[in-house]
Parts: C-alpha cells; sequence; structure tokens
C-alpha cells in the first residue's frame, strides 16, 4: 500500500502557559495542504526501512538517521506491541522540509498507523489511532483525520472549528533553514492572549492580519531576518494573510488568485496549490 502523508499549517498559535511536564500549552487552528512525503508499505519476509528525498536528522541525542530513530518505524514498533503484525518492508520518499513548521514527520508516523490498520485490518477506532500517534509526538494525533482542527494543551486536543479555505490559493516558502523545536520553544515567553484565538478566526480572512498571530514570531523573527522579510514579501505580492507555520521556518501566503510568478523567493524552496 502506498500513501501520501501530507503536512499543516498552523493559523494564529497562541502560546498560554508553560506546563508541569514542561511541554507548553497552546492554542492553534492546524490546517491541512497537500505537499507531501510518500510512504510505501509492504508484506515482506523481514522487517526493513529505507528513505529517499531528502537526508533525515537523526532525534537529539541519538547518534544520527538509523532506522529506530524514525517515526514511522517507532509507528510500526508501538503497534506491533499490542497487535500481531508481520513484517513489513516500509519505504520513505522524504519531500516536506525538515524543521520547517509544516509536521512532515508527524504526518509520516499518523500515516503509517493508519496505513497499517488499513492493511491488516486492526479496525482500531479514530480515538485509539490518535491515542497511538500521541505517544509518538504532540503534532501526531492531528493527522489521523487530517481535517482542519482548533487544538489545544499540547496541540494535540482537538476541537472542531468551521474553518474553510476552499478557492483560496496558498503559497509556503521554505528558505532552506532548519529550526529545531528545542530551539524555537527557547525562545519564547508564554501568556494567556487577550483574545483567545477561536474568537479572532471567527472574522473573515481579509481581517485575520496583524491580528491572527504567531507568537513564536516574535523570537524567531529578531533572530532570522528573512523569515520577516519573506513574510512581508508575500503581503507585497498580494496575499491577504500571511504568517511563519508552527514553529518555523516556514512562512506562508494566503491568496485569492494565483500568485503572480516572480524570482523574488528564487533562492527558496516554493510551493503553491489551491487549497
Amino acid at each position: 500500500m502506498i500513501a501520501f502523508p501530507a503536512c499543516k499549517i498552523n493559523i494564529g498559535l497562541q502560546l498560554t502557559e508553560r506546563r508541569a511536564d514542561g511541554f507548553h500549552n497552546l492554542l492553534s487552528a492546524f490546517y491541512p495542504v497537500g505537499w507531501s512525503d510518500a510512504l510505501e508499505i509492504i508484506p515482506a519476509p523481514v522487517f526493513g526501512f529505507s528513505t529517499s528525498g531528502l537526508p533525515i536528522p537523526g532525534r537529539p541525542g541519538t547518534l544520527g538517521d538509523t532506522p529506530e530513530n524514525n517515526l514511522c518505524v517507532r509507528a510500526y514498533e508501538l503497534l506491533r506491541a499490542d497487535h500481531d503484525l508481520p513484517p513489513v518492508q516500509m519505504h520513505l520518499h522524504k519531500v516536506v522540509p525538515i524543521g520547517a513548521g509544516l509536521g512532515g514527520g508527524s504526518a509520516d508516523a499518523a500515516t503509517t498507523i493508519n496505513l497499517l490498520d488499513t492493511a491488516f485490518k486492526l479496525n482500531l477506532a479514530v480515538d485509539q489511532r490518535e491515542a497511538y500517534a500521541r505517544k509518538l509526538g504532540s503534532d501526531c494525533a492531528f493527522f489521523i483525520q487530517n481535517k482542519p482542527q482548533y487544538c489545544t494543551e499540547k496541540g494535540d486536543v482537538f476541537e472542531e472549528i468551521d474553518l474553510d479555505l476552499t478557492g483560496y490559493y496558498i503559497q509556503l516558502v521554505y528558505p532552506n533553514l532548519a529550526i529545531s523545536t528545542a530551539e524555537a520553544y527557547a525562545g519564547v515567553t508564554p501568556k494567556q492572549p487577550t483574545v483567545p484565538l477561536r474568537t479572532l478566526l471567527e472574522a473573515p480572512i481579509e481581517g485575520w492580519r496583524g491580528r491572527v498571530h504567531n507568537d513564536f514570531e516574535d523570537s524567531l523573527f529578531p533572530k532570522y531576518p528573512v523569515l520577516a522579510d519573506i513574510k512581508q514579501q508575500l503581503y507585497n505580492t498580494g496575499a491577504i494573510y500571511a504568517s511563519m507555520s508552527g514553529s518555523g521556518s516556514t512562512v506562508y501566503g494566503i491568496f485569492s488568485a494565483p500568485p503572480e510568478r516572480s524570482d523574488i523567493f528564487s533562492r527558496y524552496t516554493v510551493w503553491n496549490d489551491k487549497l
């Protein structure tokens, strides 16, 4: 079986408090976009995992990009501990940039859970698959359903939200700069918002600029001025709304019409699509 794990953007991100477990509570709307990796899982005599495309660094504190470090492998092992899974061969073709605030690795992990559930008829309910995904990372559970959600706590508790950007166009600009989650969180000062994000998102998209804010921009824009420059360039080229996604470093713009072709982002990795 083959699937195409797609990434997400954050529309607004309010960091509200530091938790006792060292994580942060937040408010954010997660919205799926079509930029995707490719993941194939087939039965095999012995377990195997391979990758192609973008290189995948190892987790902090590990020896690098070894199979046991990959979220897809960890997802397989997590399910295998509770279910009679046979060996499989997994191949991940990596396209979505890493350290880009798009949740690409989390999408790969969640897609692994969904594929294994389907392939081997585990018949896991959505909440069961989300529970497995939460053990792998804060963003992972979102990608089990991969639909617009209002996210709270660590970003892994979901509320329905009436948020539909169908018909708009999006441009994602990745400045070939990876920002680790640890680096991003090191610079933030959580605070309770004056107006909760859900209230701000009730306004039409034309009213989001200057109000729907990603709190990571406060510390990362001064450190990496290129991010602020990209955001301004997106507005200059007609974006209705622009923001950094997640903990960076991708900056996106939402447009009412296809963005005009230009060479202003020619040094970067750019992805365009209709939402």
